[in-house]
């Protein structure tokens, strides 16, 4: 299935593509042939992934420094791009997320994440909708979410509840969208360690490989295993899968219910609180 050049003639934007999985996912759908487009907040981070995009063999490499909570600096990216010519598929990938006493939470604090997760991937969704609908075009939209979409999950409410809303976009545009030749999918991963959120859910600094005990198949996710999933819905050979979320999490979430990995948090001191809060807004 992952023959050379599946994603030849391609155009994706990957929103949080210059690190963790959505970098994974730039580059291997760079190495199946596709042009890529990556955006995030920090320029060095993208220019140095650009630059691992063109050696893993994408034909052409965009980046833009954008921030996807900021509906206008999202509206002139894509006016960018599409002036370059049109994209063929989106992956909202950029996230973020924190643990934290949800009673405790400030309005600045809920909105770092919901201004991210939700709107951001609504802002980014739309702008290609709008766009593949009035050229007459076909598009993929995959956003990445949780087993909290359908679980919820403790300590982490903000994002549970925003991919709750990306879920319920992407099913409900997947009827709307569908008669445009407009697919829309997701992915619920479960414990592919990155840096950046392995660092905010793991506040107390404590041992993230004993998580490996909370996945039936008894190891995290290696990212290879979610890009190569993520590369076929994107691709012609997925052309017929819309409205579907595919968890990819070795079976963690049917063990846990929605609760897997938070039990530690009910122990959890102020003090060890509020060094998770230092910094979260």
């Amino acid at each position: 299935m992952f023959r050379d050049g599946l994603m030849s003639g391609k155009k994706v934007l990957v929103t949080g593509g210059g690190s963790g999985l959505g970098r994974s996912f730039a580059l291997r759908q760079a190495e199946l042939g596709a042009e890529i487009v990556i955006c995030g907040r920090r320029q060095a981070v993208l220019d140095e992934t650009a630059q691992d995009l063109l050696r893993a063999g994408a034909p052409s490499v965009d980046i833009f420094s954008c921030d996807i909570r900021d509906a206008a600096a999202i509206d002139e990216m894509f006016d960018a791009i599409w002036a370059k010519g049109p994209l063929t598929g989106l992956i909202n990938n950029a996230a973020g997320n924190f643990v934290a006493r949800t009673e405790r939470l400030s309005p600045k604090a809920m909105d770092a994440v919901l201004n991210i997760v939700l709107h951001g991937s609504l802002y980014c969704t739309t702008a290609a909708g709008r766009r593949w609908i009035e050229g007459g075009q076909p598009g993929t939209v995959l956003s990445v979410v949780s087993s909290a979409a359908t679980s919820g999950r403790a300590f982490t409410v903000p994002s549970a509840a925003a991919k709750a809303g990306v879920l319920a976009m992407t099913k409900s545009l997947a009827v709307e969208w569908g008669p445009y030749n407009i697919r829309t999918v997701a992915v619920a991963p479960g414990l592919f360690p990155t840096e950046g959120a392995w660092g905010n859910l793991r506040p107390d600094g404590s041992d993230k490989i004993p998580q490996a005990m909370e996945v039936p198949l008894r190891r995290l996710g290696d990212h290879s295993e979610i890009a190569n999933l993520v590369a076929y819905l994107m691709s012609d050979e997925a052309g017929y899968i819309s409205g579907e979320c595919v968890t990819i999490d070795g079976g963690r979430d049917l063990l846990g219910g929605g609760g897997s990995g938070i039990l530690g948090f009910f122990d959890f001191t102020d003090a060890q609180w509020e060094t998770a809060r230092k910094g979260k807004g």
